[in-house]
């Protein structure tokens, strides 16, 4: 197993479990990415810094509270040492599972072969569970940039921050440090964030992100990063079609995407081509061209989520050692959550990939003001949004922005994965008052789309 991450621990604890001698090798820390400067860390920070927001709705309520001060430092220190116990967590999970824990950097020496560090490890068969990185888009001065990995390093809060890229990642780090008091500017190539989310869903998102104090400029190309008198100046192409030649910041982070971590593999020791952004190909069983060698998690070109990496990890043990064959794993049923503030979560097919379908569908559609904003200065409306084959009347896709978004979607995941139908929903009883209850009790359409007419 090449990889100590989610993905990787996982097959390598299921393996050693269904008997067979295995051997688990990272070079950076143990649980990845996820746990180390992913998903662990920034869900922390982003509770931390939300309790601003709190604050604020508590005084509609009654309750007499001064202005909040968030002590970067002290979050900081108290997010680390959850990441260092729960990084200790899986280093216990492989020993007491039994698996050899190997410190090194890996790479294919051959179909069968491992060289960690000099060392010549051979298998039957070998995972590759690598991970990803931060892209480095190739700018003059990126070098004055920090990835989301120098994000959770940060020792203080800056007063003024530039993040680049439009992704759930750039909008994660700048709702984190909206709420926690930083003027932030969110510089996007594109026209609306989060690209590759449902229209309407981007649309909303970014009109709260702007009302919460967010400056957002869209197509704006970055020409250059230079250090300043104080801080960083982000240049624009002369073209970028944004106000002003140039702004400055204490702290430019680069957010544009993530690139496979299969660079240093040799993967060609082993006949394995990856493809231009470097993901490994492999077929519905995880099996890359060279049939002893599986990769997992986002090494992969499919879904970048730890859970996904995990069913991955865990569907290759059973494939190769189980006693009866993995059921697949349903890529179009995985709900995702952008821990953006307020929070969009999602399942299924977004409107344009219904479309995409040319089968008739129906879409509905609720907004309003959920409880604890409505004695708020600042009221912000939960979207929600359904999507409904129209012939089967089976929900293809969920879409939510609201508090606790990620939390409700989750069950409804759970009965798209079933084949729920609209009318089932229908006939659920909801819980009252809550924002999830306006699932089960949508029942005006919006609006019926007909791909084809």
């Amino acid at each position: 197993m090449i990889g100590g991450g989610s993905g990787g621990v996982r097959c390598a604890r299921m393996a050693a479990r269904l008997g067979v001698r295995v051997a688990c090798i990272e070079s950076r820390f143990w649980g990845g990415t996820c746990v180390n400067v992913g998903c662990v860390p920034k869900k922390l920070y982003a509770i931390g810094s939300a309790f601003s927001t709190s604050v604020a709705r508590a005084r509609g309520f009654g309750w007499e509270v001064q202005e909040p001060s968030l002590r970067w430092e002290h979050l900081q220190a108290a997010v680390h040492k959850e990441v260092n116990r729960l990084s200790g967590v899986y280093d216990n999970i492989l020993d007491s599972a039994g698996v050899t824990r190997l410190w090194g950097k890996a790479s294919l020496a051959g179909k069968h072969k491992v060289e960690v560090d000099g060392r010549v490890i051979t298998a039957q068969f070998i995972v590759i569970a690598t991970g990803a990185h931060s892209r480095i888009p190739n700018l003059p001065g990126i070098e004055h940039t920090i990835t989301s990995d120098g994000f959770f390093a940060m020792q203080n809060k800056p007063a003024r921050a530039i993040v680049i890229g439009g992704g759930y990642i750039a909008v994660e780090l700048a709702s984190i440090l909206a709420a926690a008091g930083s003027e932030v500017t969110i510089l996007y190539r594109g026209e609306t964030v989060l690209r590759g989310f449902d229209d309407e869903v981007r649309e909303h998102l970014q009109g709260v992100l702007q009302a919460r104090g967010i400056r957002i400029l869209t197509h704006a190309q970055v020409a250059s990063i230079d250090k300043a008198e104080s801080g960083y100046r982000v240049t624009f192409a002369p073209d970028a079609g944004v106000h002003g030649v140039a702004i400055e910041a204490d702290c430019v982070i680069n957010a544009t995407g993530r690139t496979p971590n299969s660079a240093s593999l040799n993967l060609g020791a082993a006949e394995i081509e990856p493809d231009g952004s470097g993901a490994i190909s492999v077929d519905e069983h995880f099996r890359t061209s060279t049939p002893n060698i599986f990769a997992v998690g986002d090494v992969l070109h499919r879904m970048q989520l730890t859970p996904v990496a995990l069913a991955e990890g865990m569907y290759v043990a059973h494939y190769l050692f189980g006693k009866k064959a993995p059921a697949p794993i349903q890529y179009g049923c995985v709900a995702s959550t952008v821990f953006s503030q307020p929070q969009v979560a999602s399942v299924g097919l977004t409107e344009q990939a219904c479309m995409v379908r040319g089968r008739k569908f129906r879409v509905y559609r609720s907004r309003f003001t959920p409880m604890q904003q409505v004695f708020a200065n600042r009221q912000e409306k939960t979207f929600l949004k359904m999507l409904v084959d129209d012939a089967s009347d089976v929900v293809l896709g969920i879409h939510i922005i609201g508090d606790d978004a990620g939390e409700i979607m989750q069950g409804f995941a759970a009965a798209m994965v079933c084949g729920a139908t609209k009318a089932q929903l229908d006939a659920t009883i909801g819980i009252h008052p809550t924002i999830a209850e306006e699932l089960v009790t949508m029942r005006e359409v919006s609006e019926t789309v007909d791909p084809l007419s």
